[in-house]
């Protein structure tokens, strides 16, 4: 169970906090704040959501730390922040979330707790945490590449094996 807190870690931490990172340092400056359609959410707002959604499920969540969220405002917001300052204030989240992670102990992941009204364990809580980290920063990612065509590459090919270039081995640091 140590390796599920480990790779969790490692995943939000290092592997999708560099992709968000090489997207945001890619992508132009009017496209931060643009919105593919109305019923869409901007880079900006998905920035905001994942500082706000980590923080809330595992800094509060799992943590037990007092954590105040307005969920609708990171979905509303138009504009508000640089790429600057909404990727420092997401890596802040994910530096607060690898601190309380950093203390879990696997003995912990089967606990109960009661996160946005919903009751769950630590691990389903995380589980969840991970996942819905990677899905919008997959949207990132996809947003990236129309926004700026080219510019972004994770991976190299290496006899046919797809190698990071993030310089990670393969799921681990």
């Amino acid at each position: 169970m140590q390796e599920f807190i480990d790779k969790s870690r490692y995943y939000l931490a290092t592997e999708y906090l560099t992709k968000i990172r090489h997207c945001i340092d890619e992508l132009p400056e009017d496209a931060l704040w643009r919105r593919p359609n109305d019923s869409s959410n901007s880079i900006g707002n998905l920035l905001l959501h994942l500082a706000g959604n980590i923080r809330q499920w595992i800094v509060g969540g799992i943590g037990l730390r007092d954590v105040t969220r307005d969920r609708a405002a990171e979905f509303a917001a138009k504009d508000g922040g640089t790429r600057a300052e909404l990727l420092a204030n997401l890596e802040r989240a994910v530096g607060e979330v690898d601190d309380v992670l950093s203390k879990l102990s696997p003995e912990a992941l089967g606990e109960q707790r009661v996160i946005q009204g919903r009751s769950t364990t630590v691990m389903d809580a995380l589980y969840h945490v991970v996942e819905h980290f990677a899905m919008h920063t997959g949207q990132i990612v996809l947003m990236t590449k129309m926004y700026a065509p080219g510019k972004i590459a994770f991976y190299r090919d290496a006899g046919g094996l797809a190698q990071p270039t993030w310089g990670g081995r393969e799921g681990m640091p």
